[in-house]
């Protein structure tokens, strides 16, 4: 059976007619397209010529094929829905990102679930151990090194470096200190209640 396909539209000629449900057949005697009910209709493709003597049925098959598209990744959309903290302590946890800036809605200490959108839209969601464990009985959170990394554009190497003193003074864990790095940026690093990397940047201002 030759095939040739045009705009997702496959045609096939077989030597014989042959009946089916899923596809169209048409035959072909000479100037007009007969369908296989018998009744003729005016052709409405292009000639094929006979393949072999004038008494030989030529079908036309006509069927829909999929066309080639692009791959998945290609066309999905993706969109972020969230960054999640997993926490041993909600309350400290909680406290410790509204020293940062997050806005958090207060009454929320004791929850197993919270969340609280940053100014730019993306937000921050937190889980205790115990809630994910609900879902996931064998979770263990990892060990040897923080589980999530954190970096908050601070918009000034001045608001960098308040933003880490204020945390230290509120007893939070300091892991690198306010420095200029060699990429252009005012940079420091703290550790959150569940040692999670939470980073403090700026870009440092051009000479």
């Amino acid at each position: 059976m030759a095939l040739a396909h045009r705009d997702g539209i496959a045609c096939g000629i077989i030597g014989r007619a042959l009946r089916s449900d899923r596809f169209v057949y048409l035959t072909r005697r000479r100037d007009r397209i007969l369908p296989t009910d018998g009744q003729p209709r005016p052709a409405t493709m292009r000639s094929i010529s006979p393949l072999h003597a004038s008494r030989s049925v030529v079908v036309a098959v006509l069927f829909k094929t999929h066309a080639v598209g692009r791959s998945y990744s290609e066309s999905m959309t993706l969109k972020l829905g969230f960054i999640g903290i997993v926490t041993h302590d909600m309350t400290a946890s909680l406290a410790f990102y509204r020293t940062l800036g997050v806005h958090i809605e207060q009454g929320q200490d004791d929850a197993p679930h919270v969340d609280a959108k940053l100014s730019d839209g993306v937000t921050l969601a937190w889980d205790t151990v115990e809630t994910i464990r609900g879902f996931d009985p064998n979770f263990v959170p990892a060990t040897g090194g923080h589980r999530i990394a954190l970096a908050f554009d601070k918009g000034t190497a001045a608001e960098v470096d308040s933003a880490f003193a204020a945390l230290i003074s509120a007893g939070y864990t300091a892991h690198v200190e306010p420095w200029d790095a060699h990429w252009g940026q005012r940079y420091a690093t703290l550790l959150d209640p569940d040692g999670n990397s939470v980073d403090l940047y700026a870009e440092l201002a051009t000479n």
